[in-house]
């Protein structure tokens, strides 16, 4: 995705939101993916920085939720594979953590091993 800046403070809030709300996942954990599924659904047509931040955290956290539950299913049969489960959406929620900051010092953040069915 190419990237944008914010165009003032109220974008950069918003884009810092959308990759943070999936540390709601620590509460409830459909939440690492409905928590910017929301927000971004909410301000998406805001603008097209905020279209593109909300498509990138939105494609990372399924990213995570795909590996994650690929592994717990992989589980059953090699039982290690759960702790390697649990260690990756650990990861997506650092890397939330980690997004949130740089959006709201840098403006922009690109998240690795991100598969982007949602373009």
């Amino acid at each position: 995705m190419k990237n944008l800046r914010p165009k003032n403070p109220d974008e950069r809030k918003w884009a810092m939101i959308m990759h943070s709300a999936a540390l709601l996942g620590l509460i409830i954990a459909p939440a690492i993916v409905l928590g910017p599924a929301l927000v971004w659904f909410l301000k998406r047509n805001d603008s097209v920085y905020l279209d593109m931040q909300g498509k990138k955290a939105l494609n990372f956290q399924l990213t995570v939720l795909l590996f994650v539950f690929a592994m717990f299913i992989l589980s059953i049969i090699i039982r290690p594979l759960f702790i390697l489960g649990f260690f990756a959406g650990l990861a997506g929620l650092i890397f939330a953590a980690i997004a949130g900051i740089n959006i709201y010092s840098n403006g922009d953040y690109d998240y690795p091993f991100t598969f982007t069915p949602i373009k």
